[in-house]
């Protein structure tokens, strides 16, 4: 899976990917559906190390207004607006990428839901995906 890329809707923000996901998850928190703009986030867990931007760099938004109570950093695009990654307290040394970003998705499938309890009511796990009622 290594060696992927991605880039926000305008092209201003380029990446690359030096290893492989060390998780795969859909976030439901109501911050998630907020910043992406539709019912969930898709996320996957990779060492900050193996994020290489090759073209600008994206802009920082610290969201301390969470059901979890710590601030995550929400990085985006400064020009579309495109979430790019979120870093989470205590996760110093993993960030989770919004897979949606990337070039080619066709490997993402989710290991588990989390904050299924704020899910929005039209929305299912397929069948043999764990789901969590809140962050564990």
């Amino acid at each position: 899976m290594a060696d992927q890329t991605g880039q926000c809707l305008c092209g201003n923000v380029k990446y690359k990917l030096t290893g492989d996901f060390t998780m795969t998850g859909i976030c439901h928190c109501k911050n998630c559906q907020r910043q992406a703009g539709s019912a969930f986030s898709t996320l996957a867990g990779i060492a900050i190390s193996d994020l290489v931007f090759t073209e600008g760099e994206p802009k920082l938004y610290k969201d301390s207004a969470t059901d979890s109570g710590g601030t995550v950093e929400r990085y985006f695009c400064g020009n579309c607006g495109s979430p790019i990654y979120s870093k989470v307290p205590g996760s110093d040394e993993v960030i989770y990428l919004k897979t949606g970003t990337m070039d080619d998705t066709s490997e993402f499938t989710p290991q588990f839901h989390v904050w299924f309890g704020s899910k929005q009511g039209w929305v299912e796990s397929a069948e043999g995906v764990p789901t969590m009622e809140k962050q564990s």
